[in-house]
C-alpha cells in the first residue's frame, strides 16, 4: 500500500454536522464533539501528508432542521468533504435511538467506498455509535481503526446511578447496555484510541474490560486561532453585546461567562447558587449564561427543558434580576465575540461541569485572553497545567467556586498574567496545526503494519449476469416441510441465469452437504458453513482460503477454551460440531452466566470473539471477523452483488446480522421469536405467515424479487 499521501475517513453518525455555523447547544448531541470532528477534518485536510479526508455522517431530512443536512456532499476545503449517507430513518433522532439503524449506515458506507473505488488508510470513529460502524468496516476491509470516545457509557452510568436514577430507567432512556457493549467491542479492535487527556485513559477507559493503555495516545484538540483571539476593541458595537447588556442593571461590571449546552452535567445551577449566595461576587461582576438557543423552553427536549426551567427558577429564587443574563439566541459567529466581550470587561470564564472529558470552551476562552475557573475533573487539569491561566475547583463546592472567581477578578495584575499565560499556552499546545502533526505521527505506524484484504481469484464468467442472490439458513428456514421444496427448487432453476443461490448454516460442510443431498436441494453457488467461518463456491466446492486468512485475525481458540473450561452451564458439543474456527457448547440458561457476563469474561482475558446464541440452547464462539452476516457481505463484495439485491431468509439468532442492514430480510413463521424480537420494527424485514420454504416463497412474492431478474441480450 502506498502510504505517502493518506486517505482518512472520519465517522460521526449522530449530531448535526455541517462545515459552517454549527448549531452548538441545540441539544445534547450538538456539543463539542460535532465541532471537534469538523475542525479535525479541516485541519487534517490542510496537512501536507494527507491526500483526502471524508467526514462521514447521516443524511437528514426534516421540517425542523436545515436543508444543509440533506446535501449528500459538502466541501470543507480542497481535500476535505462531509459525506452524508442515508441511514434508514432520515428524521433527526437522538443518538440513543440510532442503534437499530447502524447496520444500514455501515452497509451504505461500504457501498460508497466500493462505488468510488476507495480504500482508506484509516477509519477514525467518534463516539460509541460510530465505533460500532467503524468496527464492522475495519473487520470487512482490514483497515486499521482509530477511535475517540468523547464520553463513555460506563462513566455516564456511574454518574446517573450516583444521582439517584434507577438502573432500569437508565437503560430505558439511554440504551446503555448496547452503548457499553459497542464501546467494549471497539476498544478490542481499535489499533489506536486517541484521547484528549491522561485522565481519560486512567479513570474512564480504565473501567473497561478491554482497557489496553498501550494502544492509547493523548493528542489534545486544537482551536481555530483565526476565530478565537484577544479582543480588538470593537466588540462592544456588536449585536450580541446589545442582546447581553439589556439584562444588566450595571453593564460596566466584569462578566463571569458560562457557555455550555443546557445539560445537567454542566452544573449551571450550582454556579448560579454560588453567585446568589456571595454578596461580594455580585458586587464585583455580572453573570452571563449562554446555554444553547431556544424559541420556547417548552419546545426543547426534556433534558434541556428541565435545565432551562431550573436556571430560571434559580435566578428567581436568588432575586438576581439585573445581575444575570441568559439570552435566547446566539449565532456560531457570536461565540468568539462573547469570549472577547468578557475579556474586555476584565471578566473570567467558568466551567463548573460535574465531569469534563476535555473542555474545548476552556481553550477557546484562553485563546481569547480570558482567565478560567474550571472543574477539577478531567481535561481542565491538563489545560491549566499547560497554560497556567486559572484555577481548578470542586464543582460541588459553591464557596470554592465563588472564592476562586473573586480572587481572579479582584487582583488586576494577576488577572493580566493569567490572561497572557492563556494566550501563549494555547498557541504553544492547542493549535490545530500542532494537533494534526501529532495525529499523523500517531497513525503512521499502524498504517505501515496494516495488511490489505486479499480476495480469492475465481472465474467470474458464469456469474457475469447474476445481479441478485437468495440466501437461506438451512435447518430453521428452508427445511422442515418437504412438500414446498419442489416448488422452491423450481423457482430457483427458473431464475438461475440471473440469480445465485446461497446457504448459510451453522453446520459443518459434510453435515450440510448430507442434508442438501437428502432433501434434493440444488447445490448452492455459495455455501457458508460453521456459522460463517467457511465459504465454498460452486459445484466443485472451492474453498475461499482468503476468507480463512481474513478471519484468523485475533483468533486464539486454545485460550478461549481454557477460559471457559470451568464455567458451569457450558458443556462442549461433540467434536463433529467443532471446527478450527468454531467452538460450540450446550448452554444451560438455568445455571450458566448470562451472555454479557461471558462476553466480559473473554474481554477481561484480552480475547476478541463473536458469541452466537441460537435455539435457546446452543452457544458458539467464532472469530471476531466471522459471522453469517459478514460472510454474506464478503460474498456480495466478491461477486459485485448489491446488498439490496440479496434476499435473506432466517429463523434464529445466528441469522440476525445477515438480515440487519441493506439486505431484504424474511423471517419464516417457525422463527425463534425471542432471539429475533429486536427486528420487529425494521422496514426491510418481512414476517412470513408460513414456515420454512413456504415462507421464503411468500417473501419472494412479497418483494417481487425476481420481477427484474432478466439476462441482458448479447
Amino acid at each position: 500500500m502506498n502510504t505517502d499521501k493518506l486517505h482518512l475517513v472520519l465517522i460521526s453518525v449522530h449530531g448535526l454536522i455541517r462545515a459552517q455555523n454549527l448549531e452548538l447547544g441545540r441539544d445534547a448531541d450538538t456539543g463539542g464533539q460535532t465541532k471537534y470532528v469538523v475542525e479535525l477534518a479541516r485541519a487534517l485536510g490542510e496537512h501536507p501528508q494527507v491526500a483526502r479526508v471524508d467526514l462521514v455522517t447521516r443524511r437528514l431530512v426534516g421540517k425542523t432542521i436545515s436543508h444543509d443536512y440533506s446535501v449528500p456532499l459538502e466541501r470543507i476545503n480542497d481535500k476535505t468533504s462531509i459525506v452524508r449517507l442515508d441511514c434508514a430513518d432520515q428524521e433527526y433522532l437522538p443518538k440513543e435511538q440510532l442503534w437499530d439503524h447502524l447496520y444500514n449506515f455501515s452497509d451504505n458506507l461500504l457501498a460508497y467506498l466500493h462505488e468510488n473505488e476507495l480504500r482508506p488508510h484509516v477509519f477514525h470513529s467518534h463516539y460509541a455509535d460510530a465505533g460500532y460502524v467503524g468496527t464492522r468496516l475495519s473487520h470487512q476491509l482490514s483497515v486499521p481503526l482509530v477511535h475517540t470516545g468523547h464520553s463513555l457509557g460506563l462513566s455516564k452510568r456511574k454518574r446517573l446511578l450516583a444521582s439517584g436514577m434507577k438502573g432500569d430507567d437508565i437503560e430505558k432512556r439511554y440504551n446503555m447496555a448496547r452503548r457499553i457493549n459497542a464501546e467494549e467491542s471497539t476498544l478490542g479492535v481499535a489499533s489506536r484510541v486517541i484521547t484528549s487527556t491522561h485522565q481519560e485513559i486512567e479513570e474512564q477507559y480504565g473501567l473497561y474490560d478491554y482497557y489496553q493503555p498501550e494502544k492509547m495516545r493523548v493528542v489534545p484538540p486544537g482551536t481555530d486561532l483565526t476565530r478565537f483571539h484577544p479582543p480588538q476593541g470593537n466588540e462592544f458595537n456588536s449585536d450580541i453585546a446589545g442582546a447581553i447588556n439589556r439584562f444588566f442593571s450595571d453593564p460596566e461590571k466584569p462578566i463571569i461567562l458560562a457557555l455550555s449546552r443546557p445539560d445537567q452535567r454542566k452544573n449551571i445551577i450550582t454556579l448560579i447558587d454560588a453567585f446568589a449566595e456571595s454578596e461580594p461576587l455580585q458586587k464585583l461582576a455580572n453573570l452571563l449564561i449562554i446555554a444553547g438557543n431556544r424559541e420556547d423552553i417548552r419546545d426543547l427536549d426534556l433534558g434541556a427543558q428541565e435545565v432551562m426551567t431550573d436556571i430560571l427558577l434559580a435566578i428567581d429564587h436568588g432575586d438576581l434580576y439585573g445581575k444575570v443574563a441568559y439570552p435566547k439566541h446566539h449565532l456560531a459567529d457570536d461565540v468568539p465575540i462573547i469570549y472577547r466581550l468578557a475579556a474586555l470587561s476584565g471578566g473570567v470564564f467558568v466551567n463548573p461541569a460535574l465531569t469534563e472529558p476535555f473542555g474545548l470552551t476552556l481553550i477557546e476562552a484562553a485563546a481569547s485572553g480570558l482567565p478560567i475557573v474550571a472543574t477539577e475533573d478531567g481535561g481542565p487539569r491538563d489545560i491549566v497545567e499547560n497554560c497556567r491561566n486559572g484555577y481548578l475547583v470542586d464543582p460541588l463546592d459553591k464557596d470554592a467556586i465563588a472564592n476562586s472567581l473573586i480572587a481572579t477578578l479582584k487582583d488586576k495584575k494577576q488577572w493580566r498574567k493569567l490572561a497572557d499565560n492563556g494566550i501563549a499556552g494555547v498557541n504553544q499546545h492547542y493549535s490545530w496545526q500542532g494537533h494534526a502533526d501529532r495525529y499523523i505521527k500517531v497513525i503512521r505506524p499502524i498504517i505501515a503494519n496494516a495488511e490489505p484484504v486479499v480476495r480469492l481469484e475465481l472465474q467470474r464468467r458464469s456469474r457475469l449476469y447474476r445481479n441478485r442472490s437468495l440466501f437461506s439458513d438451512l435447518d430453521q428456514s428452508l427445511l422442515g416441510d418437504p412438500k414446498y421444496l419442489p416448488e422452491f427448487t423450481r423457482v430457483l432453476k427458473e431464475n438461475a441465469r440471473c440469480s445465485s443461490f446461497g446457504i448459510a448454516t451453522g453446520r459443518r460442510l459434510d453435515s450440510a452437504l448430507k442434508l442438501i443431498k437428502a432433501n434434493k436441494i440444488p447445490l448452492p453457488d455459495a455455501l457458508v458453513t460453521s456459522l460463517g467461518t467457511e465459504i465454498y463456491y460452486g459445484t466443485h466446492l472451492t474453498r475461499d482460503t482468503a476468507w480463512t486468512d481474513h478471519i484468523d485475525y485475533l483468533w486464539r481458540p486454545a485460550k478461549v477454551r481454557a477460559v471457559l473450561s470451568e464455567i458451569q452451564g457450558l458443556k462442549s458439543q461433540p467434536k463433529l460440531e467443532q471446527s478450527r474456527f468454531k467452538i460450540s457448547y450446550y448452554y444451560d440458561a438455568a445455571i450458566a452466566p448470562g451472555l454479557d457476563e461471558l462476553r466480559h469474561l473473554l474481554m477481561q482475558n484480552d480475547l476478541t470473539a463473536n458469541l452466537v446464541f441460537s435455539f435457546g440452547q446452543y452457544l458458539d464462539i467464532v472469530p471476531i471477523r466471522a459471522s453469517k452476516g459478514l460472510a454474506l457481505r464478503w460474498y456480495a463484495e466478491q461477486w459485485d452483488i448489491p446488498l439490496d439485491h440479496i434476499l435473506v431468509a432466517g429463523g434464529s439468532g445466528s441469522d440476525e446480522d445477515m438480515i440487519l442492514g441493506n439486505t431484504l430480510g424474511v423471517l419464516v413463521a417457525n422463527r425463534h421469536n425471542e432471539e429475533l424480537s429486536d427486528l420487529i420494527d425494521l422496514e426491510r424485514v418481512y414476517y412470513a405467515k408460513r414456515p420454512y420454504a413456504a415462507g421464503i416463497l411468500e417473501a419472494i412474492e412479497y418483494y417481487d424479487f425476481f420481477s427484474s431478474c432478466r439476462v441482458p441480450v448479447k
